[in-house]
């Protein structure tokens, strides 16, 4: 039928969703309501069960398309595809002419570790992101269409209890924080001519443009062998003797855990730069794995997640490509408040800020519940904890508010964030630079 004629058949609450130049979203879905969905069987002539199978919108949000038409008139509404389900590619329209004797273009819902076609090396590019191709050709990257590679890491996680998902979540965000450092390896080769390949053997023309499209496809190989590490028990004992095991220390940039997750990238001399470089979703993972360790097989209960290694905190989930594509200037200096953190902050510095609010953390975690014993032992705990991470607070606020200081924020706004004149803040800072020269 056609397009315009079929949708004839419901009222539709609103118009399809479009991209900000006008175009139509590839990634646009359609919610019925019950009506809505009885029509569509009748137009199918398959069964509703077949369909609820078959379509991944089917029945969702009915609260929100009930009742704002005509009494009795079948209901429709357009709505981002994402927002109903998940992350949106584009398929193969090789394997779809296969299927329908014509080229058709297709979309599917498909996590990131599904966008790989091993049959014709393509990879299908997310299809919320306006002008761009449908796929990445892989033809000249082989590693990237081991996708087999993926599914032993699937298989691995479910034995150990983990969401394929988180693991592969995990892994793609400390991967995608070290392509934002890789500009900056001059070690770095194996990235560079990937981007290249996909791009048709030369992204010189618009590389920041590629860096964008490209990212997920080229980093796919080392976001496997991440994730495969994080699942490694040998790994894990390792990461334990760098954190000093039953004696706790900073982690060290070139312990036995980092060397070796530089060797299982293929980059021996990444391991000395890794957690530096990081400071972000890395850093947590060894933090709550550790703090797990050290408080024993109960560690984590009643904490939520807290001490979940497998949580990524929203600040350091990647950025999906359309968002990228909408802001390229999100990285440049705004001056003052407005620059970016990540941007103007070394990246020691924030490891650093980050240890050091990680250790307050486990100071203070323990402290839930330990009001009970005797006077002097409820007393001599809570006062031994509290005021080990006070200090180590009062070394991130310092930290932290030079930092600030040195991005350009004006001294009163530092202050006022701080719970702090500016008189109080310059003391602070004073006696903070005295404790670190020391």
């Amino acid at each position: 039928m056609d397009a315009d004629a079929l949708a004839g058949h419901w009222g539709w609450l609103n118009h399809r969703p479009r991209h900000r130049g006008g175009g139509l979203r590839a990634d646009a879905e359609v919610v019925l309501d019950a009506a809505g969905r009885r029509v569509l069987v009748e137009l199918c002539g398959v069964g509703e069960e077949v369909l609820g199978r078959a379509l991944p919108s089917w029945g969702r949000e009915e609260d929100e398309v009930a009742g704002w038409g005509t009494a009795g008139m079948p209901q429709g509404m357009w709505r981002v595809g994402g927002a109903v389900v998940g992350p949106v590619a584009f398929g193969c329209r090789l394997c779809a002419a296969r299927r329908t004797g014509g080229p058709v273009r297709v979309v599917r819902y498909a996590a990131r570790w599904e966008r790989v076609c091993v049959r014709h090396g393509r990879w299908g590019l997310d299809a919320d992101a306006g002008g761009v191709p449908e796929h990445l050709d892989l033809r000249e990257v082989p590693e990237v269409v081991a996708r087999r590679r993926w599914a032993g890491v699937a298989r691995r996680a479910a034995r150990a209890g983990v969401g394929p998902g988180k693991v592969f979540g995990v892994a793609w965000a400390v991967v995608c924080r070290w392509w934002e450092s890789a500009l900056h390896w001059e070690r770095e080769e194996v990235w560079p001519q990937r981007l290249h390949a996909v791009a048709g053997g030369d992204a010189g023309g618009d590389f920041g443009w590629w860096r964008v499209v490209g990212r997920d496809a080229v980093v796919f190989p080392e976001v496997v062998a991440v994730a495969d590490a994080l699942l490694d028990p040998g790994m894990v004992e390792r990461l334990w003797r760098d954190s000093g095991a039953g004696r706790p220390r900073m982690l060290r940039v070139d312990g036995a855990f980092c060397r070796e997750l530089g060797e299982r990238v293929r980059r021996a001399w990444l391991g000395s730069v890794v957690v530096v470089e990081d400071g972000g979703p890395l850093i947590a993972w060894m933090g709550a794995v550790v703090r797990r360790r050290r408080g024993g097989a109960g560690a984590g209960v009643g904490l939520g997640w807290v001490d979940d290694p497998w949580r990524v905190r929203q600040e350091d989930r990647p950025a999906t490509a359309a968002a990228l594509l909408r802001s390229p200037g999100r990285e440049r200096k705004a001056g003052g408040s407005g620059t970016l953190w990540r941007t103007m902050v070394p990246a020691e510095e924030r490891m650093l800020i980050d240890e050091l609010v990680g250790e307050a953390e486990e100071q203070l975690l323990p402290l839930r519940g330990a009001q009970t014993g005797s006077t002097a032992d409820a007393a001599r705990h809570l006062l031994g904890n509290l005021s080990w991470g006070v200090e180590f607070l009062e070394r991130a606020l310092w930290r932290t508010a030079v930092a600030a200081l040195n991005a350009g924020v004006p001294v009163q706004d530092v202050a006022g964030w701080a719970g702090l004149s500016a008189a109080e803040l310059t003391d602070v800072l004073t006696a903070g630079r005295d404790e670190n020269d020391e």
